[in-house]
C-alpha cells in the first residue's frame, strides 16, 4: 500500500499542511547535512493536529503567561518544531529554517530555551523535556491555586509534551511521571511517539515491556491509536478525552511510522540521524504526492490557515487580559502579586527578615539554611521547595508550609521521593514557569544523580536553587558511599552554575539571598552537616561581601601569607591564623564561598583580597584539590582531600586525613 493510500482518511488539505511541515523540516535537515528526520516526517500530523485544534498561545507574545506549553522532549526532532513555529507565526522566518544547525542561527540542533522564540524548554538529553514539563505542570496547579478566585481562571493552560521511546527508556522520566502520577497533574498531557525505532534499530532488542500498562500502574490515564500516525480524529478526540481528565495526567501512545513517506527508509533505523538526501527526498515528494520543485516552498492556502491559527491565538490572550483587568478591580492585592510575579520580581521588603547571627554559638550550615527559610519563606508565597526524602536531615521545610498533594495543590512543600535526577528536572520546569521559584536538596553526593539536571539548568541560564547538605568528610560515619570529595569540584568547573560553600551561618543567609535573587542562571548551596562557630563580623569581614565571591576575612599589613579556605575549614584557617600570630607570622585569611563570583570581579578587587606579592598561599578544603591550582601559585600547599573518605566520627576522619590546624600551621611554618 503507498503513503498516499495509507493518509486517504485525511482532507487533501490537512494533507498538503502535513506535508508542507514535512518538506520544510526535510530540506532544512538535507541543507543542513545533518539532522534527524525520521521524527518530523512521522509525526508532522500529530504535531498539525495539536498547533492547530488545541494548543493556546500567541505566537506575536511567546511570553502570555496562561498559553499552553508544548515540549519537544525528543528534541532531537527539532526541525518539525521549528517548522510548526514558522508557519504558526513566530519570530522564525523561512531564512531561519534554511540556517538550520548553523552557527549563529536561531535553528540549533536541539531546542534551546532563550534562544529560538516559541521554545519553551531546552531539550536533547533525552528524558528531561518530559521531567520539565511535570514541574511546569506543578507550577501551573500551584498558581491556579493561589491567585484564581470564582469567574477568574487566570490559569488553565495544559502542558504538552512529544515524547519518544527515549525518553520513555531514560530513568529520568520514569522518576518524573512515577511522581506526576502521584500528584494527579491533570494538566499533563504527553503524546508518546511510538515508532518501535532507536538509532540502534527495533526498539524489541532492548525495550519490550508494556509501556501502556506502566503508565496506568503510575496512575496515569492512558489511550492508545493504532494505525500510520494519520488517525488524526482519534487523536483530536484522544486530546479531548485528556483534558477531560479531573485527577490524572494523560498519555497517548501514538503509533507512527518514523520517516513516513520515505520509499526506502521509513520505519528503519536509517532515517532516524541521517539527512534522507536529495534522490530520496525526490522519491518521497512523488510518493506523497508533493507536486512542488522549490525547496522549502509554503503553498499560499496553507501559509493564510496557519495565519488564522496565530489571529486565533492573538484573540485568546485579549480575552485573557480583558478578564485580567476586571480580576484587577475585583482582586487588587493579588493582582499586584500576579504582575510582580510576572516580571519575575520578588515582594518588597523581603530582604528586611533575612536572619542575622552574632558570633559565638556554634551552628551546622544546613540548620543555618533552615532557620532563614523559617524567616523568609512566609513573605514569599510564590517560592516552593522540597527534599529527594531527606527533609529532616536537609532542613528544607519551614513550619508554615504544606505538602503539595493531589488534594493540596497549594501546599508549598514538595516531598520528590527518593528521586534525584527528577527532582532536578523538575526544579528546572517549575523555573521555566516563569512565575514560581524552586529550591529542591539531597546530600552532595548524590548530586551525581541529577548532574545532567543541573547542566542543563546551566546551559539554559535557568534560576534553579539546588541545596546540597552534609558537603564533606564532615557527615562522618555514613562513610565514603555518602561524603563528597570531588563535587564541589565539579559544580565550580561548570559554566554558568554559580556555587556557594559557606562559612557560618551568616554566609549561609547571604547565599541565600543571592540564589532568590539571580535570574540569569542556577545556583548550588553546599551546607554542612557538623555545628560551625559563628564569625564574628565585627572582628572580621563582613559577610556581606559573600556576593563577591571571596574577600579578606582577616587583614594583615605586609603578610607573609595568605590561608584561602571555603566551608567548614574557615574556622580551622582561623585557628591557625592565631597560632601563628603567637610565632610572630601574619597571615592573611581570605574565605571563598564562590570560586565563581570572585572571578568575575574586576582584577583590582581580586589582587586586592588575593595579592600577587604573597607568593606563600595555602588552600583549605575538605575536598579534592581540582580547581585551586590558579589560587595556588607557584609556591602554594593544598590541604584536603585525595581520595575518598572513610566511616568514623567527624573529628576523627579530620584527624585521620590531616585537615585540621595543627597541618595549616605546619605547612605555613615550611612555606616561610
Amino acid at each position: 500500500m503507498s503513503s498516499s493510500q495509507q493518509i486517504s482518511e485525511i482532507s487533501e488539505f490537512d494533507r498538503l499542511c502535513i506535508n508542507t511541515i514535512r518538506f520544510l523540516s526535510v530540506e532544512a535537515i538535507q541543507k543542513a547535512n545533518s539532522g534527524h528526520p525520521g521524527l518530523p516526517m512521522g509525526m508532522a500530523p500529530a504535531a498539525f493536529t495539536l498547533f492547530t485544534k488545541h494548543l493556546r498561545f500567541n505566537a506575536k507574545n511567546p511570553n502570555w503567561v496562561n498559553r499552553d506549553r508544548f515540549v519537544l522532549s525528543a528534541g532531537h526532532g527539532s526541525a518539525l518544531l521549528y517548522s510548526l513555529l514558522h508557519l504558526t507565526g513566530y519570530d522564525l522566518s523561512l531564512d531561519d529554517i534554511k540556517n538550520f544547525r548553523q552557527l549563529g542561527s536561531k535553528t540549533p540542533g536541539h531546542p534551546e530555551y532563550g534562544h529560538t522564540p516559541g521554545v519553551e524548554a531546552t531539550t536533547g538529553p533525552l528524558g528531561q523535556g518530559l521531567s520539565n514539563a511535570v514541574g511546569m505542570a506543578i507550577a501551573g496547579k500551584y498558581l491556579a491555586s493561589y491567585f484564581n478566585k470564582p469567574g477568574y481562571s487566570l490559569i488553565d493552560h495544559n502542558i504538552y509534551v512529544m515524547s519518544g521511546d527515549g525518553c520513555l527508556q531514560e530513568g529520568v522520566a520514569s522518576e518524573a511521571c512515577s511522581l506526576a502520577g502521584h500528584l494527579g497533574l491533570n494538566n499533563l498531557i504527553v503524546i508518546y511517539d511510538d515508532n518501535e525505532v532507536t538509532i540502534d534499530g527495533r526498539t524489541n532488542i532492548s525495550f519490550t515491556e508494556d509501556t501502556a500498562k506502566r503508565f496506568e500502574a503510575y496512575g496515569w490515564h492512558v489511550q492508545s491509536i493504532e494505525g500510520d500516525g494519520h488517525r488524526l480524529d482519534a487523536l483530536n478526540q484522544a486530546l479531548e478525552q485528556a483534558k477531560l481528565q479531573k485527577d490524572r495526567p494523560s498519555l497517548i501512545k501514538f503509533k507512527s511510522i518514523i520517516g513516513f513517506g520515505s520509499p526506502n527508509k521509513q520505519n528503519t533505523s536509517g532515517v532516524h540521524g541521517s539527512p534522507l538526501g536529495d534522490d530520496e527526498i525526490k522519491l518521497t515528494k512523488e510518493n506523497l504526492g508533493w507536486k512542488f520543485e522549490e525547496s522549502f516552498h509554503v503553498p499560499g492556502n496553507v501559509r493564510d490557515f496557519f495565519q488564522s491559527v496565530s489571529s486565533n491565538g492573538a484573540q485568546l490572550e485579549q480575552e485573557w487580559q480583558a478578564l485580567f483587568e476586571n480580576y484587577k478591580k475585583d482582586h487588587p492585592g493579588l493582582a499586584k502579586e500576579f504582575k510582580t510575579a510576572m516580571n519575575g520580581d520578588l515582594p518588597d521588603g523581603w530582604e528586611d527578615n533575612i536572619p542575622q547571627y552574632e558570633a559565638g554559638a556554634s551552628m551546622a550550615t544546613r540548620v543555618a539554611s533552615g532557620k532563614f527559610l523559617e524567616k523568609v519563606m512566609p513573605g514569599l508565597p510564590l517560592v516552593l521547595g522540597g527534599s529527594a526524602d531527606l527533609t529532616p536531615s536537609n532542613n528544607t521545610r519551614f513550619p508554615e508550609a504544606t505538602a503539595f498533594q493531589k488534594e493540596n495543590p497549594s501546599g508549598r512543600y514538595l516531598h520528590f521521593g527518593v528521586r534525584e535526577h527528577a527532582m532536578g528536572a523538575i526544579l528546572n520546569g517549575l523555573a521555566l514557569n516563569g512565575m514560581v521559584q524552586a529550591y529542591g536538596a539531597t546530600f552532595l553526593c548524590f548530586a551525581d544523580y541529577m548532574l545532567p539536571s543541573i547542566r542543563v539548568a546551566a546551559l539554559s541560564g535557568y534560576p534553579s536553587i539546588f541545596i546540597f547538605t552534609h558537603d564533606s568528610i564532615g557527615l562522618g560515619e555514613d562513610g565514603p558511599t555518602h561524603q563528597p570529595v570531588e563535587q564541589v569540584s565539579y559544580l565550580r568547573a561548570m559554566p554558568g552554575l554559580v556555587s556557594f560553600r559557606p562559612a557560618d551561618a551568616n554566609e549561609t543567609a547571604e547565599a541565600w539571598r543571592f540564589a532568590l535573587n539571580r535570574k540569569e542562571g542556577p545556583v548550588a548551596i553546599s551546607l554542612t552537616r557538623q555545628g560551625l562557630p559563628i564569625l564574628d563580623q565585627s572582628r572580621y569581614g563582613s559577610a556581606k561581601q559573600v556576593e563577591k565571591g571571596g574577600y579578606v576575612l582577616i587583614a594583615e599589613d605586609n603578610p607573609n601569607l595568605l590561608i584561602i579556605a571555603t566551608g567548614s575549614e574557615v574556622s580551622l584557617a582561623i585557628k591557625a591564623h592565631e597560632e601563628l600570630a603567637k610565632s610572630g607570622i601574619k597571615a592573611q585569611v581570605v574565605s571563598m564561598p564562590s570560586c565563581e563570583l570572585f572571578e568575575q570581579q574586576s582584577e583590582d578587587y581580586r589582587r586586592s583580597v588575593i595579592p600577587e606579592s604573597i607568593k606563600g598561599r595555602i588552600v583549605v578544603e575538605a575536598g579534592i584539590k581540582r580547581g585551586w591550582e590558579g589560587y595556588l601559585g607557584e609556591k602554594g600547599c593544598f590541604i584536603g582531600m585525595s581520595g575518598f573518605g572513610a566511616s568514623a566520627p567527624a573529628k576523627e576522619l579530620y584527624a585521620d586525613f590531616g585537615i585540621t590546624s595543627d597541618a595549616i600551621v605546619k605547612a605555613a611554618k615550611k612555606l616561610i
